[in-house]
């Protein structure tokens, strides 16, 4: 399997950290709600985010069912802590601390774990269990050996192109609904490293939205017929 050096970078050493016997490293993933054209923003509502004049505002609502919802409450239980963009963070952080249903998975891993938020303009953050990222790509090694379970990215659409870009992402969870937009904020933009995936697991709810999970496996290979 080919390793490209940024994504050595991103595994990091592999060796336990002083007092940590027993250790393994956490894995970076990423979950997002994409349309079959790629586009990743504003899944969940009109004024969640227009910018660049978006106007398809809460494209995935129409196809939320108990699938949908039962898969990513066990995406959320698997969560040690977070990764998020300023955008996803001041969304999130204006939401999830009022539900308080400890029952909800969403909200309990929302409101206890970490969340480490890569910005370079906001100067605090008051959600509880919340710290400062200034330099996400050379940070992200450290981050991922404080944990031996997932550092989750969610949404975060401008912190998921860099992350891409610098080929630090384990694992894709890619939930792709049966619409087409045409335009917005994709997942895969012009900065993406070429790379193999492989298919660790798929499946299809209700209304015919695909989640697919992918871990990264090298650099394409070609051939001819």
């Amino acid at each position: 399997m080919t390793r490209y050096p940024a994504r050595q970078r991103g595994r990091g050493t592999g060796r336990a950290p002083p007092g940590r016997k027993g250790w393994s490293m956490g894995r970076l993933t990423i979950t997002t709600f994409l349309t079959l054209d790629g586009v990743m923003q504003a899944p969940g509502g009109p004024q969640e985010n227009p910018s660049g004049h978006f106007t398809h505002g809460g494209w995935l609502v129409p196809y939320a069912d108990a699938d949908m919802g039962a898969f990513m409450a066990r995406v959320f239980e698997k969560a040690e802590a977070f990764l998020l963009g300023r955008f996803t963070y001041q969304t999130f952080a204006s939401y999830w601390p009022k539900v308080t249903d400890h029952n909800d998975p969403v909200a309990t891993a929302l409101n206890r774990l970490p969340k480490h938020v890569a910005t370079n303009t906001l100067k605090t953050v008051e959600w509880n269990n919340s710290t400062l990222v200034r330099d996400v790509v050379n940070d992200v090694s450290r981050l991922k050996s404080q944990y031996n379970k997932e550092l989750q990215v969610h949404g975060s659409a401008g912190l998921a192109q860099t992350l891409i870009a610098k080929d630090l992402i384990d694992e894709y969870r890619l939930l792709i609904y049966p619409v087409v937009l045409g335009r917005g904020k994709r997942l895969f933009g012009a900065g993406t490293i070429p790379a193999a995936m492989k298919l660790l697991d798929s499946r299809t709810t209700s209304t015919g939205v695909t989640i697919l999970t992918f871990e990264r496996a090298g650099a394409p290979t070609y051939g001819s017929f």
